[in-house]
This record gives structure tokens, C-alpha cells and sequence, in this order.
């Protein structure tokens, strides 16, 4: 196809740039809503490429929106740029070892995920320039991924009202098309207010917060066995009530995690769980505010837009990795167990590759392996456009995900190739989209079905507002 062929090489024209770009935001983290300099990088970068900028998408400080073209179709390319706390690590090695500073890490690869959106859109909108088409592309920089949902915020307060088509990518151990199965999450803190006393001379007058915490876990963890099985329920201690053992902790907090196949069922077990967090109050005479901090939605697949990114997948072919990538590659299997390493293969239904460190394949599209779900916030943009995502190797088959081994390889060349292949692939779907429109008709009309009887709800409640935090003061 030769738009195909012209597209991939705007794509290689642009590479080195946000190869750059990506390395400076891996040498940044910025956890969930703090990512001012990643995304006043990303903003740097739009205006250099000649897009239209928008600042404060949606009213978040960190999300930001470069526009091409004029006219429609409207497609929409979706990237990231958030980090992860507690996964800090020194790229290029294959032992632990965290640098100095805040402790942060790009242990999801989101570095590499914004770079190859934004390059893409680069791309597409060179190509818009060069053919005269009608068509509009934009890069949205989403923040706070990791827990905080922005996109389903942006999604609730219309940000994406006007898009025809979403596409995304995400860095990962096997390349394939995303099967579009993710879980429905809810992040709720659970806050219990007890009274303070001497632990020792006055107990009787003592209501331990801390004691409702620990019941409300252990009522949870007995409820386990009585959910539906694809269904994750997880927990951090956000304020255990204090460090002095002699004081009755009159102070604590959880956070939970709660997730389920779609919607409905989250919704139930939030509710169950809700119930659990009472009767711990009621049982230590303590009181409980429940507050939502974020959800999502389960994601939405659409068939037309799967098969035609597969088509422009196979077509391309893996990423072009070399001896060098893998032979780092295999230095990082081996900081890895070999249930690690199964469990990928697994995870997409293909049977074990023995001595092959990197994915040098494509899995088939309608290969599915076993159910190993996590949760997304492109699943909201997900239910109000249709949306496709490829899943592009960038890191050693059995790296898991949220590891040191993942920012370790954050920089690597083969995470350079990777993400030039995913642009290649987001790109040239884009413009089969723009250039045909029985495609952009076939997903719409599969959209259109999807949600006809479960039309989208916002898993957000209307007065729960994302978590902004406080622009940092530059010094004169």
C-alpha cells in the first residue's frame, strides 16, 4: 500500500526527536496529577511540530492537547507520560538499582507511550500537509493513568465529544493487538475516626480506628471467596493511625481497589464492600467516611479497527531488534523466574518460545490466552468513541509489569525500536481511517451496537473531582 509505505517513512523522518523526547521524560517521573514538567515537555513539543496547543484539558493542569488539520474525520491518538512511585532504577542494567532523588520510576513504560503517540500524530498531520485531505488529528496528553483516571474525568467533561476514531499503544512483552479486555475499578478510601486514649492505664476509653482497619481487611479478604473469580479486590494502608503503640489510634486510613469484569459488577461489589467497611465501624464503635477517588470503565472493543491495525501490524512485521537487544534482553530473564516468563506466553495463548528473550513475532489477532486482567482509563474514552490499541514489544518476554525491571529498560534501544514501530502501526491506521470511508463507517456502526442497550455511564460520581495538585512555583 503506498500510503502505507509514505507514512511509515514520515514516521522514520521524525524518530530521532521523540526517541529524545522519551529519554527526557523517563529522566523525569512524575507520579499521578504531578506531571508539570512531562507534560510542559509534551506542550514544548507540539508547538515545535506545529500543532495547535491546548493547556488544562478539561480543567486538568497536566493534560494537554496538539491539533492538525481541519475537517473530519477526527482522530484521536492517546498517550501518556505519568510514572510510578518506588520503581526508581538506573537504565541499562539488569540488577536493582535505584537512583537518587524522589524515588519515582517509568515502570510502565509511559515515557515511551506519549513519545510514540505524539510522533504518530506527527506523522499523520505531515501527511494531511503533503495530500490536501480533509481530516483532523490530535494528540491528547493524558496524565495520571496510574490510578487517577483522567481520561474518564476528560471523558465526562467532553473532551473527546468530537472524536470520529481513538488509537493507542502501550509498551509491552509481546507484540499483538490489544484483546480489549480490561476490569472496571473503583478506588475508594475508607477513613475511620476512633478516640484517642493511654493504651495501657485507659483502654476502656480508647475506639481504635487502626482495629476498624484491620477487621474491614479481614472482612474483605473472607468476602474473597464469595465474588466472582476474574473479580480483584486490593488494599494499601494509607494512615495506620500513628507510631506510638502506647496511644489508641483514633486516626486511619485505606484505600481499596475494587474491580470487576464490567460496571454492574463493580458497582455490586463496591456496595458489598461498603457494608464490610460499616460493620468494622460498628463493631469497634468507631465512625467511617467512604470517599471515591477514581474509577473506570471495562474497555469496549471494535472489530473493524482491530482487524485493519492487524492488517498494518502484519504488513510491517515485529520491531527490527538485533543481537545486542537481545542479548539484554536475556540478561533481564534472568533476573526473572520462569513462571514469568509462562506466564506471558499464557497470557496470549501461544505456546513457548524457548531462547527467544524478545517477541520476534506477532501474535494472531484471535489468539486468547488465559484471563489476566488489569484496569485502563482508555476504556472511558473507549465507551464514547471507537478505539483501538496495540500492545508493541519494548522490554524482555516475562518482565512484569510495574517492575525495576521495566524502567531499567525504559531507554534501551530495543524500547527505541518498539516505540517507532508502534507510531508506524497507530499511524497507519489513522490514515486508512482518514482515506476509506466504508472503515470509519464499519466502526461506528460496530460502536453503535456495542452500546445500544448499555449506553455509557460515567463509573465517577458527579461531586467526585480529580485530585489536582498545586502548580510548583518557579523561582524569579
Amino acid at each position: 500500500m503506498q500510503n502505507t509505505d509514505d507514512i511509515w517513512n514520515l514516521v522514520d523522518q521524525r524518530k530521532r526527536e521523540f526517541e529524545e523526547l522519551s529519554d527526557r521524560i523517563w529522566g523525569m517521573p512524575e507520579i499521578a496529577y504531578q506531571e508539570f514538567r512531562s507534560s510542559a515537555e509534551h506542550a514544548r513539543a507540539l508547538a515545535a511540530q506545529g500543532f495547535r496547543v491546548t493547556e488544562d484539558v478539561a480543567g486538568i493542569p497536566t493534560a494537554v492537547m496538539g491539533e492538525a488539520g481541519s475537517g473530519g474525520p477526527v482522530i484521536a491518538i492517546l498517550g501518556e507520560y505519568d510514572a510510578l512511585p518506588g520503581l526508581s532504577q538506573e537504565a541499562g542494567l539488569a540488577e536493582p538499582r535505584p537512583l537518587p532523588g524522589n524515588g519515582h520510576g517509568h515502570g510502565c513504560g509511559h515515557n515511551l507511550l506519549g513519545s510514540a503517540a505524539m510522533l504518530a500524530a506527527t506523522a499523520v498531520k505531515d501527511y494531511l500537509e503533503a495530500s490536501g485531505r480533509s481530516g483532523t488529528v490530535r494528540y491528547y496528553g493524558c496524565p495520571a493513568e496510574e490510578g487517577g483516571a483522567a481520561k474518564a474525568f476528560m471523558v465526562r467533561e467532553g473532551a473527546f465529544d468530537d472524536v470520529d476514531v481513538a488509537i493507542s499503544w502501550h509498551p509491552a512483552t509481546m507484540t499483538r493487538i490489544d484483546d480489549a479486555k480490561s476490569l472496571a475499578n473503583t478506588r475508594i478510601d475508607f477513613h475511620f475516626h476512633g478516640r484517642a486514649s493511654h493504651a495501657a492505664s485507659a483502654p476502656h476509653l480508647g475506639r481504635s480506628a487502626l482495629d476498624a482497619v484491620e477487621l474491614m481487611n479481614v472482612g474483605v479478604n473472607y468476602m474473597r471467596e464469595h465474588m466472582p473469580s476474574d473479580a480483584r479486590i486490593h488494599y494499601a494502608l494509607l494512615d495506620a493511625g500513628g507510631v506510638a503503640p502506647n496511644v489508641v489510634q483514633a486516626s486511619a486510613k485505606v484505600r481499596y481497589a475494587i474491580r470487576a469484569r464490567d460496571l454492574p459488577g463493580m458497582m455490586a461489589l463496591n456496595e458489598r464492600v461498603k457494608k464490610i467497611a460499616e460493620g468494622a465501624a460498628l463493631m469497634t464503635e468507631t465512625k467511617v467516611t467512604i470517599k471515591v477517588i477514581s474509577a473506570v470503565s471495562n474497555l469496549l472493543g471494535n472489530r473493524p479497527l482491530e482487524e485493519a491495525m492487524y492488517n498494518n501490524l502484519m504488513r510491517l512485521g515485529p520491531p527490527p531488534f538485533d543481537a545486542e537487544d537481545r542479548a539484554y534482553a536475556a540478561r533481564i530473564q534472568k533476573t526473572l523466574s520462569d513462571e514469568d516468563i509462562l506466564t506471558d506466553y499464557r497470557r496470549v495463548g501461544v505456546p513457548v518460545r524457548p531462547d527467544t528473550p524478545l517477541c520476534d513475532f506477532i501474535v494472531p489477532l484471535d489468539s486468547r490466552g488465559e484471563t489476566m486482567r488489569g484496569s485502563t482509563d482508555v476504556a472511558d474514552v473507549s465507551w464514547v468513541v471507537p478505539t483501538v490499541q496495540v500492545r508493541m514489544a519494548t522490554i524482555a518476554i516475562g518482565t512484569p509489569g510495574h517492575s525495576w525491571q521495566v524502567t531499567a529498560q525504559g531507554k534501551s534501544p530495543a524500547a527505541h525500536k518498539g516505540m517507532v514501530h508502534a507510531a508506524k502501526t497507530m499511524a497507519a491506521t489513522a490514515v486508512e481511517v482518514l482515506t476509506d470511508p466504508d472503515l470509519l463507517a464499519r466502526a461506528k456502526e460496530d460502536y453503535r451496537q456495542r452500546t445500544e442497550r448499555t449506553p455509557y455511564v460515567c463509573p465517577i460520581p458527579a461531586d467526585v473531582q480529580p485530585p489536582l495538585q498545586p502548580r510548583p512555583q518557579v523561582a524569579a
